[in-house]
């Protein structure tokens, strides 16, 4: 028995929790969503692995999801959706991307909605991961 006690067996593999991200902005016809789902990067820190994503504009709208990416020299945000989805329309895509930062930078991803050929954040929702 002190041998089975010693040698013991070998600790469970960590269960990998999966998480959702809801993400709103604008009412009426203005209004947008996405939902993120991702992941923590075991033994990683400050990284997560953003498995994929749905999005759905406003009828006059086009919607990026972004996230906080302290390397981009722009705004700061970077895009996770390859194409926005615009005029009322839906779009997914599985991206299993791994994005991270420094410690201390708190990951971040947004819904960011634009009028149609417009520059200007017109609606936007921000969540931490």
């Amino acid at each position: 028995m002190a041998a089975t006690i010693a040698g013991g067996a070998a600790p469970a593999a960590a269960d990998t929790v999966v998480s959702p991200v809801n993400l709103e902005a604008g009412t009426g016809r203005h209004h947008n969503s996405a939902t993120v789902i991702y992941e923590r990067v075991d033994g990683a820190v400050n990284s997560v692995k953003i498995i994929s994503l749905e999005a759905s504009s406003g009828e006059p709208d086009c919607v990026w999801v972004e996230w906080n990416d302290p390397k981009d020299v722009g705004d700061g945000w970077t895009a996770l959706n390859s194409e926005p989805p615009c005029y009322g329309g839906s779009m997914g895509e599985t991206l299993n991307r791994i994005i991270k930062a420094p410690k201390g930078h708190q990951l971040k991803v947004r819904l960011a909605a634009y009028h149609d050929g417009g520059i200007e954040v017109i609606h936007k929702d921000i969540a931490k991961l």
